[in-house]
């Protein structure tokens, strides 16, 4: 996919952060954020009518979590390449998250290095975990949903 067609949209409910990922990819050359949400539900409606390339998701938010609001984006625009952004690193949530298709997973804390390598290897169709994330993908790799 050419850097100059990457359309971002940005689902994340703290402003300060979700700021700062609008200000990372507007800052990147190829990277046009679309839209910016602060909860699941409006993720799923702007995905399914803007057709996001990428979309940056967090997992705790209002109206639907992202997980749940993963699952929906994937049945309708099943093109679009999630990448969560999040704080919780338990294992059971990260797996729980890649389940549902989404290929990459950033810890909040490490967006500053993390970030882009995760957003690079996603567009390319690889997956992506954070270091500080200890996950098991075989159950997700077996099961993954089909779009």
């Amino acid at each position: 996919m050419p850097a100059s067609s990457i359309r971002v949209l940005v689902a994340e409910d703290h402003p300060d952060f979700r700021r700062y990922l609008i200000s990372r990819m507007q800052n990147r050359a190829g990277f046009h954020v679309v839209c910016e949400v602060a909860d699941g539900s409006e993720a799923v409606q702007k995905a399914q009518t803007l057709r996001p390339d990428l979309v940056l998701l967090d997992i705790g938010m209002p109206g639907l979590n992202g997980i749940e609001a993963a699952k929906k984006i994937r049945s309708l625009s099943p093109n679009s390449k999630i990448l969560f952004i999040s704080e919780n690193h338990a294992s059971d949530i990260v797996e729980e998250a890649l389940c549902t298709g989404a290929l990459g997973y950033v810890v909040k804390s490490d967006a500053a290095s993390d970030l882009f390598p995760a957003v690079e290897a996603i567009l390319q169709g690889k997956e992506f975990v954070s270091n500080r994330v200890a996950v098991d993908l075989v159950n997700c790799r077996t099961h993954k949903p089909t779009v």
